[in-house]
């Protein structure tokens, strides 16, 4: 299943997503991490230090090779060149799957061992100096757009995305390429000022929308959350001494974080698991194509300068059969 942590910037969505995926190990979940915030922090949330961080790879450096391996032998797509972020899979393409081996993967994908098990972890790279007054943030993330949109999952599979802060992530269509998004709020005007946002954006998609209170320092708190976001509050968290020695770089075991936060993040885990027992693959290809056919009238055909409508195999569904280890790529 595909998770997203996103809030606004400071909430602890990083934190919170580490925590969760550290969780996940613990429970021998199959887990891949994208970090596709702007500031790059995931990985030393996962225990990196900062060389290591720093040798993680770019995903937007490998972009052609990931077009290029994606689009596999899809005859309706000319070329990697003519790929964009919201390009669909079709007859012949090739999917990526959590528990495989693949040039993606070997590119993109570095192995982090945790306490309790390894992860796999990508990052979309930083924004770098070069960038600067010629690109958008947006064109880093999508190449993990475009590896969602060829992605196929299993309930035991877990890919736990860290986003850009506040509602950038409606730039794209990559909002809806999951089956829980865990929005990570303080008990504050501004806090909560995110939370609308995306509540009011996604409410024509169908997309799960929990919330989780964070720095949360009493029941006045936990009465602003709820008057706030009433229902769609799901867990809160306050201090943790865990996660301040975490932040120091001296993290103890995670065996060690204290017994209310695994409980909570125990309750994050059991909601993603209903969230994707609802997964609607039929709607899920819909939305896949509804974007990208809004992408390529308003840039993608100028820019690559190729129809990008006939991009589309209106036969074709994503199905979790693919998922399955072994299984045959769509002929």
């Amino acid at each position: 299943m595909k998770i997203a942590f996103v809030g606004k910037g400071g909430s602890g969505k990083t934190t919170l997503s580490s925590l969760f995926i550290r969780h996940l190990a613990a429970n021998e979940a199959h887990v891949v991490a994208v970090d596709a915030d702007i500031n790059q922090h995931l990985g030393a949330a996962l225990g990196l230090d900062d060389q290591e961080a720093a040798a993680l790879p770019a995903m937007g450096a490998h972009l052609p090779l990931i077009k290029e391996y994606l689009r596999g032998s899809n005859p309706r797509i000319a070329s990697g060149e003519t790929m964009i972020k919201t390009t669909p899979p079709g007859e012949g393409s090739r999917l990526l799957r959590v528990r495989e081996d693949n040039p993606i993967y070997d590119a993109c994908a570095r192995t982090v061992r945790l306490d309790d098990g390894e992860i796999r972890l990508m990052a979309t790279g930083p924004f770098t100096e070069s960038d600067l007054g010629v690109a958008c943030y947006h064109s880093k993330v999508g190449a993990v757009e475009l590896c969602l949109n060829h992605l196929v999952d299993g309930p035991d599979d877990y890919v736990v995305v860290d986003m850009t802060a506040g509602s950038d992530s409606f730039a794209s269509g990559m909002f809806t390429r999951f089956d829980m998004t865990f929005l990570v709020a303080e008990p504050t005007r501004k806090g909560v000022s995110v939370y609308r946002q995306y509540k009011e954006y996604a409410r024509d998609f169908g997309v799960a929308l929990m919330v989780i209170g964070n720095k949360v320092q009493g029941e006045d708190d936990l009465e602003f959350l709820r008057a706030e976001v009433g229902d769609d509050l799901l867990v809160s968290v306050g201090h943790s001494d865990w996660v301040r020695s975490m932040e120091k770089g001296r993290p103890a075991r995670f065996e060690l974080l204290e017994a209310d936060n695994r409980m909570a993040l125990q309750a994050l885990q059991n909601a993603a698991e209903d969230s994707y027992e609802q997964r609607d693959w039929q709607r899920y290809t819909q939305q896949m194509v509804h974007f990208h056919l809004k992408n390529a009238e308003s840039w993608g055909n100028e820019k690559t300068g190729a129809d990008l409508a006939a991009q589309v195999d209106p036969a074709f569904v994503l199905d979790e059969r693919y998922a399955q280890d072994g299984a045959a790529q769509p002929a």
